[in-house]
């Protein structure tokens, strides 16, 4: 692709394989708040999005906080995806970022499980006014690192991810984990992290795609 000043993952279906409990635990709070989910669930949204779909404007906070009980405790089965250990190590903490969709208890709970090592910036969605797939998040992982939105590099799986990293005027690598790729919108899409190769060089990180 090209030398990228930052690059910048999400975290679930991207870092992290959280799936199974993401869907569990969206299959149990429907049961506990009568609501009928759809067979397919949407990633990468805030959860706060997701319980506003089928609950009454009275009932989202509490919605929102059962969400937010039943996803920190539940990290069973939860693990880095291949390729995830190894661009975090290559790129550097000090040129990578998370955006995520998590709140910080549920982003720490994710990447302590997965056993990988998060960069120094990380972006939750209790650090900003709007979640995906608004841009603000990644505008402001950028900010952090120093660097323009437009020398970065995001990494994501979800549509709603995507869109906010274009929002920002970032570069976009899909990887087809969680979403089917004829739904995915990107420069480039690729099955996994460990289908790129990421390479340190003076002026930042060489990006190429096998």
């Amino acid at each position: 692709m090209s030398v990228f000043a930052a690059v910048v993952f999400d975290l679930d279906g991207t870092l992290v394989d959280s799936t199974a409990a993401v869907e569990r635990c969206w299959r149990r709070w429907a049961a506990e708040f009568g609501v009928r989910l759809p067979a397919v669930l949407e990633h990468g949204l805030p959860a706060r999005t997701g319980v506003s779909r089928y609950l009454p404007a009275d009932r989202v906070e509490a919605g929102v906080a059962r969400m937010e009980q039943l996803e920190v405790s539940d990290t069973e089965g939860i693990i880095a995806l291949p390729g995830a250990t190894e661009a975090l190590a290559t790129v550097g903490p000090e040129r990578a970022a998370v955006v995520t969709s998590c709140t910080t208890e549920l982003a720490n709970a994710r990447i302590k499980a997965a056993g990988i090592a998060a960069p120094n910036v990380v972006i939750t969605v209790d650090q900003v006014a709007r979640g995906k797939p608004d841009p603000e998040g990644y505008l402001l992982a950028a900010h952090r690192l120093g660097v323009e939105p437009g020398l970065c590099l995001v990494v994501e799986d979800a549509p709603s991810g995507l869109v906010a990293a274009s929002a920002a005027g970032c570069a976009t690598i899909a990887l087809a984990t969680t979403t089917p790729r004829t739904a995915l919108v990107a420069d480039v899409i690729v099955n996994s992290l460990a289908d790129i190769r990421f390479e340190t060089v003076r002026d930042g990180v060489r990006v190429s795609v096998d």
